[in-house]
């Protein structure tokens, strides 16, 4: 099984699992997914490790973290999008990643540094992922057009289970029609430009 062709393969046996299919489809499916778990799909290699506590959350995605040196590392969490402050959810979803995290000791798996100096990774805090705890609470999107290529097959896969579990049971974004942060900053930048197309870069987040 092809590593890039896997993703697309994933979310066909996921929504047919969740469809309405004949039983043997989806059978078929969850075989699928059972298999794709297992499967040697590497993801990126973690570049390091940060260890410290979390002193402030700037937003659903994006956090400070200090150092046993005393140095400060803003960490972008890696393969969601939280809405940003000025959309709708965007402070509740703020507000939950605080409540968990905020003044907690964590572990970052450093995956890489973006090019506003961020450190993109997973944190995790008494072993839990806290990137996806927010997919699952349906406080983020998981970040496809980031995470494809990218995410470990059995964490793609954990993370697309987690954000259709979130939107079929209308919580946190899903309780309302809510807009992907990658489009509202899109559509903000149109807004504020007189000519030209905004310039995204790998993180959907406007240069």
């Amino acid at each position: 099984m092809r590593a890039r062709r896997q993703p697309r393969q994933l979310l066909n046996a996921l929504a047919t699992l969740f469809s309405a299919a004949p039983l043997h489809r989806k059978i078929a499916a969850a075989l699928f997914i059972l298999v794709a778990v297992f499967v040697l799909w590497q993801g990126p290699a973690p570049t390091g490790e940060v260890h410290g506590r979390v002193t402030q959350v700037a937003d659903g995605d994006t956090l400070t973290v200090l150092d046993g040196a005393g140095q400060t590392h803003k960490i972008r969490l890696a393969f969601i999008d939280a809405p940003e402050r000025a959309q709708a959810g965007g402070n509740a979803a703020r507000d939950v990643l605080k409540s968990w995290v905020s003044g907690r000791e964590v572990r970052v798996l450093v995956l890489e540094q973006d090019q506003y100096g961020r450190s993109v990774g997973q944190v995790w805090l008494d072993g839990r992922d806290i990137n996806l705890a927010l997919v699952d609470s349906g406080q983020a999107w998981h970040y496809l057009q980031y995470a494809k290529g990218r995410q470990a097959a059995s964490d793609y896969t954990r993370y697309q289970m987690a954000e259709m579990q979130a939107r079929q049971a209308h919580i946190g974004l899903w309780r309302h029609q809510a807009e992907p942060p990658w489009r509202w900053r899109a559509r903000q930048r149109g807004a504020n430009q007189t000519g030209g197309q905004a310039s995204i870069n790998a993180f959907g987040l406007i240069k």
